[in-house]
Order: structure tokens, then sequence, then C-alpha cells
């Protein structure tokens, strides 16, 4: 009778170390906000399209290339000012 001696996990071979991973999950607290999706087709021939959305309840639509690159602006604007990303600036102004 082949029993493993007290505290040796079973089915490992003699002298093969055991590798104890990271548990995957673990919650490190970060979570996506904020979302920014192109659709920009290889063909000039086809109109490209944006969406940026927040969890805070900001969402914006934009259909063609100038109103897609007016868009992207304003996402990163919108990020500056997320009351979500950043708490602080919250409804206050600076002194």
């Amino acid at each position: 009778m082949d029993d493993p001696a007290a505290g040796e996990p079973k089915g490992v071979a003699e002298g093969v170390p055991t590798a104890v991973r990271p548990d995957p999950s673990k919650d490190d607290g970060r979570r996506p906000v904020a979302w920014l999706a192109i659709v920009a087709p290889p063909s000039w021939s086809v109109t490209p399209s944006a969406r940026s959305w927040c969890t805070c309840g900001y969402e914006r639509h934009a259909i063609g290339r100038a109103a897609v690159l007016q868009l992207v602006a304003a996402h990163g604007e919108h990020r500056t000012s997320c009351p979500l990303l950043n708490p602080d600036s919250e409804g206050r102004t600076a002194a």
C-alpha cells in the first residue's frame, strides 16, 4: 500500500517539486468604467461609427469620420471629468 506522506500532495512523483500558483480569482478592486468602441472598416467607401459610454450614465454615438474624431476627443474629456473616475471633481470648482 503506497500512502503519501503526511502533507504530501497525492499523485506527485517523488522528487518533483509542486508549484503553488496565485489564486486567479483574487479581486484587485479594479473595474471598467468607461468604454469607447470604434467601427472603422478598411474600405474608405464605408462610413465609420463610434460609441462612447460610461457607468455614470454618459453615452454618445457618432457616424462619419469627423463625428467619430470629435467623439474620441469628447470621450477623453469625459474621462478627466467623470465623477466615478475622479471623485474630487464632482461638482467642485478650483479655488
